[in-house]
Formats: structure tokens, C-alpha cells, sequence
């Protein structure tokens, strides 16, 4: 089994939005995990959770839950939530595959 996380995001300031995903990756990378994909919102097809709206989404893969819970603490990610919190605001959980 391995561990899908998805991160919803909403961009406030494309500048340090670049800013951070140009360091995430290597954090992921740190705890095993690779970036699957990234992407634009297009729209939604039924939102019965009454979702916010976001612009772009992102797709992590870890090996283990334990992986992706040790990347989301890491001293390594948690250096980059200053310019996160400017960046965007962001949604993120994991799945099981």
C-alpha cells in the first residue's frame, strides 16, 4: 500500500508561490516521497462536500503513512511555512492506495 497526499491549493502571491516550490520538492524527496503531479482547477463536476473554490492542485507519493506524517513535521518543511503562508492557502490530506 502507499500513501497519496493531495494538497488543494488557493495562490495569493505567485511570486512566493514559485519561491516555495522551488525548495518543496527536495523536503519531499528527504522522506522518500516524489511529486506525482501538479495542475490547474478546471471546475467541479458535483461539490456536494461544499468544497472551497482552489486554483491548483498538487499529487505527493510516500511509500508509508509513516513517511508522510514525518515529510508534514519535518524541521525541513517546517522551514518553508513562512513563505507557504504567503504563497497560498492550502488544503492537505493523504490516501491510501
Amino acid at each position: 500500500m502507499s500513501i497519496k497526499v493531495i494538497g488543494l491549493i488557493q495562490l495569493n502571491d505567485l511570486e512566493a508561490f514559485e519561491e516555495y516550490r522551488s525548495q518543496v520538492g527536495d523536503t519531499v524527496a528527504l522522506y522518500r516521497g516524489k511529486i506525482a503531479s501538479r495542475g490547474s482547477f478546471n471546475t467541479f463536476l458535483w461539490n456536494e462536500l461544499h468544497c472551497g473554490s482552489f486554483s491548483a492542485f498538487v499529487e505527493l507519493e510516500f511509500p508509508s503513512l509513516a513517511d508522510s506524517q514525518a515529510w508534514a513535521s519535518s524541521p525541513e518543511y517546517q522551514n518553508l511555512l513562512p513563505v507557504r503562508t504567503k504563497a497560498m492557502k492550502l488544503t492537505l490530506f493523504s490516501i491510501s492506495v
